[in-house]
């Protein structure tokens, strides 16, 4: 009977250093976030990975486990990314009959939305002062994460920062499109699914999806060439810039 508080200790101890808490952290987080977002009748300003990522903030910050000792154990879900970047190629497959339909106007509006989607932001930055470090993170920022932090760390910037602005990117990118196809009268939606998944990458389309699934198929298609382009352009723009 003595040693079992001897090792409940030892194995709370072992549980809290390895990565197992780090991952029942984010896990937890995203279930207590999604029931929430049920619980809020599904708010466009408040997606699920927007709660899950203040409740996580919180939770780290009020138990003193801190953000370094979180992101290695949290390492192991980031290995996940990479795998992540090449099931974006089922999408585009899946797309493949939309793409040889449409291909003229997704040529066209393809290369000027993401680049301006990349332009804006730095040019914004850029008059206010940001180092190029901040102007490197911020490049990305309309990209589906794991497209988005390899591009980040080949400029040189900060993937913490680059995640921040793909929260706010997605969750504005959401509100705006959504008021501005009512304020246009736009019905169709194959164009707010597509402009949902170019502009709002993976919160976007999770939006796309509730509006229809040929929204969500449109999205899943724009934010995959999004990828695509911006990862074979940006890099090259950036450092001719």
């Amino acid at each position: 009977m003595t040693d079992q508080p001897g090792g409940f200790n030892a194995l709370l101890a072992a549980w809290t250093a390895g990565p197992m808490l780090s991952i029942g952290l984010t896990l937890g987080a995203f279930i207590v976030a999604q029931w929430l977002f049920a619980r809020l009748r599904r708010p466009l300003w408040l997606p699920p990975v927007m709660i899950a990522a203040l409740l996580l903030a919180a939770v780290v910050a009020a138990s003193g486990l801190g953000f370094e000792r979180y992101e290695a154990g949290a390492r192991w879900l980031t290995v996940l990314l990479g795998p992540a970047t090449v099931a974006l190629g089922v999408p585009l497959y899946q797309q493949m009959h939309h793409i040889r339909a449409l291909w003229r106007p997704i040529m066209v509006t393809l290369p000027l939305a993401a680049s301006l989607a990349a332009f804006y932001a730095l040019a914004i930055a850029w008059l206010m002062g940001a180092a190029p470090m901040v102007l490197a993170s911020l490049a990305p920022k309309s990209v589906t994460a794991p497209i988005a932090m390899g591009i980040t760390e080949e400029l040189g910037g900060s993937v913490s920062l680059t995640l921040g602005g793909l929260l706010i990117t997605g969750v504005l990118a959401s509100l705006f499109v959504d008021w501005c196809a009512r304020w246009l009268r736009i019905t169709d939606d194959r164009i707010i699914g597509f402009a949902l998944g170019l502009n709002g990458h993976a919160i976007g389309t999770a939006r796309a999806f509730e509006i229809s699934h040929t929204a969500g198929a449109f999205a899943s298609l724009g934010m995959g060439l999004t990828g695509v382009f911006t990862a074979l352009f940006l890099p090259l723009a950036f450092w001719m810039i």
